[in-house]
């Protein structure tokens, strides 16, 4: 029988020479630190110091997280990446009557500039790089971020991180929208400006394809999908005035690491290719950093399971070092335990040990991209680029990403592939070790992390203590402010970083624009 890869690709059982006869290594390869930059978009890679080792937590209240972060610092992390529960997500405070059980659950509570001032205690904010996985109310968070860090006595300009901030995927795969995308997309245009004048050295965005893979998004879906979104954001800019060597320098991806490491070295490769190419001949990008994709990956929370969990070492081991030899210039590795509950101290440290062992007891970190040349990986590199870019000509044809969404060609096409890996799965022909095949007749008990149910009652009692004690009237000037330069076309950051420092919620800044703005209700499609 044919073995074929996750994207339905043909895998050869040898593949030689022929398999690179009519292939142009200037055109294919280039150096690594050069165009195309398909071997890495720097041309030490990690010979001279390795990636950087995020690890993503948030769990109940801001200091139950403080002490995570501060743990995993002293740990050997090298940048921290922030989870959000959902309520701070869908931009509601702990205390609206839609938060309710949610609170603290899948990441940490943040109400106001008092949760993040207390996320980020002792926490020098000049010395770490701080990664926050939000999307729709990210400019709100990231003005809370630039607040606590001028308290402290850091200007803006000495900050270094990333703020998600990709809409567009949610309403692709993940669902935690908030306005529609035409004001979400300004939205976004605003923060590039904002963080272009304010903050240089800040990410003003990281467009995911992960989010997308753990729906069933294919390797090759993945980097079309992704991919496809950065071409809109990129004109979004452009159609704000902005010239695109001020803002694509800045421009960061996300994507997934699953356990079948040869594809997925492939299509690292063939996303940083696509992309220059794209930049450059598409958008006419002069400046070298414009056309470099650089990337953080998560290990694939999906593989993860909950039958015989320590099995997931062994899976994000792979999946890491699949990251690593793909080019990746972050990495966050899943936790064992993910797939019962929030994991514990232990399990957070044993996921980063895997990184450090990766980067400090192997030799991957000797030499540049060990698989250039490599017969399979680039045959399978070439295999997955033309894939993706079929995908993401019929998401032009359709008139671009957003209009491609408004048809739901996306979220088919993955709904699609979902579909055939869980019958592959259901068949068996697809072997997950513990669940289809090798499975013990009784699970081994484990304790998992679990939340406390008082914190939703905590944060409510903080939210009233703040209110009682701001200056009401000139929260709601701020606010008013706010409304006034979102029914216009001033940059909304400005006037929202007001209304936070006067103690505004995050619940009652992401409620002036839905009063403007309106909130997005998704047209179904059949």
């Amino acid at each position: 029988m044919a073995i074929e890869s996750e994207s339905g690709l043909p895998i050869e059982p040898v593949y030689g020479p022929e398999a690179l006869r009519d292939w142009d290594p200037a055109q294919r390869l280039g150096e690594p630190g050069a165009y195309p930059f398909t071997r890495g978009v720097y041309p030490t890679m990690y010979t001279g110091r390795p990636w950087t080792m995020r690890q993503y937590a948030g769990f109940g209240t801001a200091v139950e997280s403080n002490a995570r972060y501060r743990d995993l610092i002293a740990h050997g992390t090298t940048g921290l990446s922030v989870a959000f529960d959902l309520p701070t997500q869908m931009g509601h405070d702990s205390d609206a009557p839609i938060a309710h059980g949610e609170v603290g659950k899948v990441g940490v509570a943040v109400d106001s500039v008092d949760d993040m001032r207390v996320l980020f205690d002792g926490i020098p904010l000049d010395r770490v790089s701080t990664s926050m996985t939000i999307n729709a109310p990210a400019a709100v968070l990231l003005l809370l971020y630039q607040l606590v860090a001028e308290e402290q006595g850091v200007p803006a300009d000495r900050l270094t991180g990333t703020i998600q901030n990709d809409v567009l995927k949610e309403y692709i795969a993940r669902g935690t929208y908030i306005f529609p995308p035409k004001p979400s997309l300004r939205l976004v245009a605003d923060t590039f400006r904002y963080c272009r004048a304010e903050m240089p050295r800040w990410n003003t965005i990281s467009i995911s394809g992960y989010h997308m893979a753990e729906a069933g998004a294919s390797p090759a879906q993945e980097i079309a999908f992704t991919l496809a979104d950065g071409v809109e954001y990129v004109r979004t800019a452009l159609a704000a005035g902005m010239d695109v060597d001020d803002f694509a320098p800045r421009l960061s991806f996300f994507f997934v690491a699953r356990t079948t490491l040869l594809e997925e070295i492939a299509k690292f490769r063939a996303a940083r290719r696509i992309w220059a190419r794209l930049m450059r001949e598409k958008f006419g990008a002069r400046d070298p950093k414009s056309l470099m994709l650089r990337f953080h990956t998560q290990t694939a929370g999906v593989q993860l399971t909950a039958q015989q969990p320590e099995v997931n070492l062994v899976r994000v081991a792979v999946q890491a070092l699949a990251a690593v030899l793909g080019g990746t210039q972050s990495l966050h590795t899943n936790s064992f335990d993910e797939a019962i509950a929030l994991p514990t101290d232990k399990s957070a440290r044993l996921a980063l040990r895997t990184q450090q062992v990766l980067a400090y007891e192997t030799d991957v970190t000797a030499t540049v991209d060990p698989f250039a040349g490599s017969y399979a990986v680039e045959s399978l590199t070439d295999d997955v680029e033309r894939a993706a870019l079929e995908l993401m000509e019929k998401v032009e044809e359709l008139g671009g990403a957003v209009a491609a969404i408004e048809h739901g060609f996306q979220k088919g096409e993955i709904e699609r592939n979902a579909y055939r890996i869980a019958q592959e799965t259901d068949s068996g022909r697809r072997v997950v070790v513990g669940v289809n095949r090798f499975a013990l007749a009784e699970e081994e008990p484990y304790e998992p992390l679990r939340v406390d149910p008082a914190i939703e009652a905590q944060q409510s009692a903080r939210l009233t203590r703040l209110r009682a004690a701001r200056d009401r009237p000139a929260v709601d000037a701020a606010l008013a402010a706010l409304r006034t330069a979102a029914r216009g076309d001033a940059n909304v950051l400005y006037p929202m970083k007001q209304a936070l420092a006067a103690r505004a919620t995050v619940g009652e800044v992401c409620g002036a624009l839905r009063e403007v703005w309106g909130t997005y209700e998704p047209r179904e499609v059949f």
